[in-house]
């Protein structure tokens, strides 16, 4: 069997059109030279994704799952079926700009401790947008809470590739033996916080995370800004968010980061009341969440309905 060098592992979930256009910038932009894979997992979409691969790009190896679960499972389902030495993963709605896998592999290149290399998203209109932050914690809750966020907890911004807490794994390009080390992503982060946890638990042994600022790719929002539909995901990030901290904080910390939290949200919250197209709703929901992560059905609640309802249908 020929090596591969580098493998592009894509989680597809109902994203049809946006899945065509990120195999088709896999192909536009894919350095020269490099033998390389691409892996689609699709998580039992029904938009008719996986036969649009399959006629579209019939060398891409197609994962066609019968049941959803969580981004955390499909990301380390993806790393373990991996042929390359490095993975990239990529979110269907990602498109890489050229340039952009050449230079996220020429950083693992140049530090043999970097376990993983992330780039700069840009929206759907090409404007940079954050993608690196450092690690949460009670400084960080505090600098949230005083509104320093942008300032002291962004990581990605400057031209200069540097080592950072975490990155998004919209398009992450990892080194397949150290995520192995650290046993992947943790499947019981159904979505949010588990790209966070994995690259704590990489630091913790012994490897660096970059941000690679040279590397672009388009990252389109494709999350509703209504309040219903966004509640199972407000959810679903706050419950991720007290798995993290539950596994890498004190309970004191926790205490702490929580209330820190809550007042950034209904601090928000007044503003809102002031500013035009801001919801207030919106905020107090995700200060309710921040306190009482354990309330209120998030996605994966809908996944395991759907899942029922597909057992049922068959």
């Amino acid at each position: 069997m020929t090596a591969v060098e580098l493998s592009y592992c894509v989680v597809n979930t109902n994203g049809r059109d946006h899945l065509l256009r990120c195999l088709d910038a896999i192909e536009r932009t894919h350095p020269a030279g490099v033998t390389h894979e691409t892996i689609v997992l699709d998580n039992c979409s029904e938009d008719g994704s996986v036969a649009a691969v399959r006629t579209a790009w019939p060398g891409v190896r197609v994962i066609a799952l019968d049941r959803r679960v969580g981004k955390a499972e499909n990301d380390s389902t993806l790393l373990r079926g991996a042929r390359g030495r490095l993975c990239l993963l990529l979110n269907e709605d990602s498109e890489l700009q050229e340039g952009a896998c050449a230079a996220l592999m020429e950083a693992l290149a140049a530090d043999p401790r970097a376990a993983v290399a992330g780039a700069q998203l840009l929206t759907s209109e090409g404007a940079p947008t954050a993608s690196a932050w450092r690690l949460p914690g009670v400084t960080v809750a505090l600098a949230g809470a005083m509104f320093l966020h942008r300032a002291f907890t962004v990581q990605s911004g400057g031209s200069r590739t540097r080592s950072v807490g975490w990155v998004q794994s919209s398009a992450m390009l990892v080194r397949r033996e150290a995520a192995a080390a650290v046993g992947f992503l943790d499947p019981g982060f159904f979505v949010y916080s588990d790209e966070t946890d994995f690259c704590k638990r990489l630091h913790e042994a012994g490897w660096t995370v970059l941000h690679v600022p040279s590397a672009r790719a388009l990252h389109h929002d494709q999350l509703s800004t209504d309040l219903g539909s966004a509640r199972r995901r407000i959810v679903e990030f706050h419950r991720g968010r007290d798995r993290y901290l539950r596994r890498h904080h004190s309970s004191a910390g926790r205490l702490a980061i929580r209330a820190l939290g809550g007042w950034f949200y209904l601090v928000r919250a007044l503003a809102a009341l002031a500013l035009p197209g801001h919801d207030p709703r919106r905020y107090l929901l995700q200060a309710r969440q921040e306190l009482l992560p354990w309330r209120g059905e998030g996605l994966r609640e809908a996944a395991e309905e759907y899942n029922r309802q597909m057992r049922i249908a068959h």
